[in-house]
């Protein structure tokens, strides 16, 4: 009887390890393995590797830092192409990819605040705003709208991702131009870049609650008129 019951045991767990090994992966196991969602999830890996290169403040690791903030930008540029080429376009790139810009850009500001390469206040307010548009997308989509990035929001990324490469490098570094050699001071150039986009920040998140509220505005008037047609 013993041996029986040993014996069961035993069909019992293989059976078990059958089903397990036919198992299909879930959905989003599948559509992780891709190249534009391993790019984002590198960016988000490469995040302690900058942060530590940010410790130590001086001309090499400064330069390194910039280099390797300016190739998880790239990434950003790239594995966005891709998923739309490849029509990899998934739910987990969807979450992940916002997720790594701002972990990566609120990494970055955090350190430079932390060297005294720019002050806190500016760096309050690009978090604001980030949280902010971020909430009334939230619940924009929630209620099944969607509110179109705008041209003010393009600018204020790329002046704020050139100017926190500025930042990184710091120091003053001879630019070569070809017809001459100018000196560059990285930290100021840095500074007015991150300056102007911290007033197209409030700029672009004054121009979200303006589209948000005229969503809702629109969306009242038909509930209240549901004879309208819509245009």
């Amino acid at each position: 009887m013993a041996s029986d019951r040993a014996l069961r045991k035993q069909r019992k767990r293989e059976e078990r390890d059958r089903k397990r090994a036919s198992r299909r992966p879930s959905i989003l196991v599948q559509e992780f393995w891709n190249l534009p969602n391993m790019l984002t999830l590198g960016r988000i890996l490469i995040i302690p590797v900058f942060v530590w290169l940010t410790y130590d403040a001086d001309p090499l690791h400064s330069l390194l830092a910039g280099l390797v903030f300016a190739v998880a930008s790239i990434t950003d540029v790239v594995d966005g192409y891709l998923a739309r080429k490849w029509n990899l376009i998934t739910v987990v790139g969807k979450f992940m990819d916002p997720l790594a810009d701002k972990l990566i850009a609120m990494a970055a500001l955090v350190m430079m605040v932390r060297l005294g390469r720019i002050a806190a206040w500016v760096v309050i307010v690009l978090l604001a705003r980030e949280f902010i548009v971020s909430g009334l997308r939230t619940i924009a989509a929630s209620e099944g709208m969607v509110i179109a990035a705008g041209q003010e929001g393009k600018w204020k990324t790329s002046l704020q991702l050139v100017g926190i490469i500025s930042l990184c490098v710091h120091y003053v570094h001879p630019l070569d131009l070809g017809f001459r050699t100018v000196t560059v001071d990285y930290n100021q150039v840095g500074k007015v870049l991150v300056y102007l986009s911290g007033a197209f920040s409030v700029w672009s998140a004054v121009v979200y609650f303006r589209a948000f509220l005229g969503m809702l505005a629109r969306r009242g008037s038909a509930d209240a008129d549901p004879d309208a047609k819509s245009v």
